[in-house]
């Protein structure tokens, strides 16, 4: 079982970045993917996640709106869509499997898998 995040970057404010978590091992159909961050010295935060099978999806406030989460049709890769990007979207960007669905998904100990990250600077 598998989750590889891969599409970070360095972005200037305004800008855009997709970031992609391919899931290997198990199907999406019965499980959540959640996106969360950590910036340097703050705490980890969730910030969207994809619920298998109806594929409701949820945001933090903060991303509401700049934000989307979707998944491919092979069910196999879900991605962040970022855009309006700001400088406090600096952080590591981490998917991670919800084991029941996106219940409690701000929170990490409702994850139990975890890709190891892949790095998003907004910087001018």
């Amino acid at each position: 079982l598998q989750l590889v995040e891969s599409g970070g970057g360095l972005v200037q404010p305004g800008g855009s970045l997709r970031l992609s978590c391919v899931a290997s091992g198990f199907s999406l159909d019965y499980f959540g993917i959640a996106w969360f961050r950590q910036a340097p010295g703050k705490e980890r935060e969730g910030v969207s996640c994809l619920r298998g099978g109806d594929g409701s999806t949820y945001y933090t406030d903060s991303v509401k709106g700049r934000f989307t989460i979707s998944r491919d049709n092979a069910k196999t890769t879900v991605y962040l869509q970022m855009n309006s990007l700001k400088p406090e979207d600096t952080a590591v960007y981490y998917c991670a499997r919800g084991f029941n669905y996106c219940s409690a998904y701000t929170q990490g100990s409702a994850m139990d898998y975890w890709g190891k990250g892949t790095l998003v600077t907004v910087s001018s």
